[in-house]
């Protein structure tokens, strides 16, 4: 993956072909031009349990066009961090009844949120070229 800054409070990766561009927003100096980086931290936790309810329905023929997660966070006023965050799978009314535990079970297999859970070291230096 390689960072770099094309101007303002921007900031782009790019990795495997893709660019994922971030800005900050306009109240942090940014021009909102894109999300910020944390946006993306919590996108992906939402995605990645997203996809793994979603694979679960395929594989089980049913519908996903009726489910979406809602992701809504607790945040500790004084460090400025979040403390926890909720993930909700909302099931259309038809849904098998024999699945709900099942497709939950599905989103805790998020890689992303796996990661949290066991956090890998995270080392940085300089390097002068």
């Amino acid at each position: 993956m390689r960072v770099s800054f094309p101007g303002g409070k921007r900031v782009q990766a790019e990795y495997r072909g893709f660019t994922v561009l971030t800005d900050q927003p306009v109240a942090a100096g940014g021009s909102g031009s894109a999300p910020s980086p944390f946006d993306l931290f919590l996108a992906s936790i939402g995605t990645c349990a997203g996809y793994y309810v979603m694979a679960f329905c395929q594989q089980r023929h049913i519908p996903t066009d009726e489910i979406e997660l809602t992701l809504d966070m607790v945040q500790d006023m004084e460090h400025h961090l979040i403390q926890q965050i909720d993930i909700s799978v909302s099931l259309p009314e038809d849904f098998p009844d024999r699945y709900v535990g099942a497709c939950v079970k599905a989103a805790e297999q998020c890689t992303v949120k796996r990661h949290l859970q066991e956090p890998p070291k995270i080392t940085l230096h300089a390097v002068k070229r």
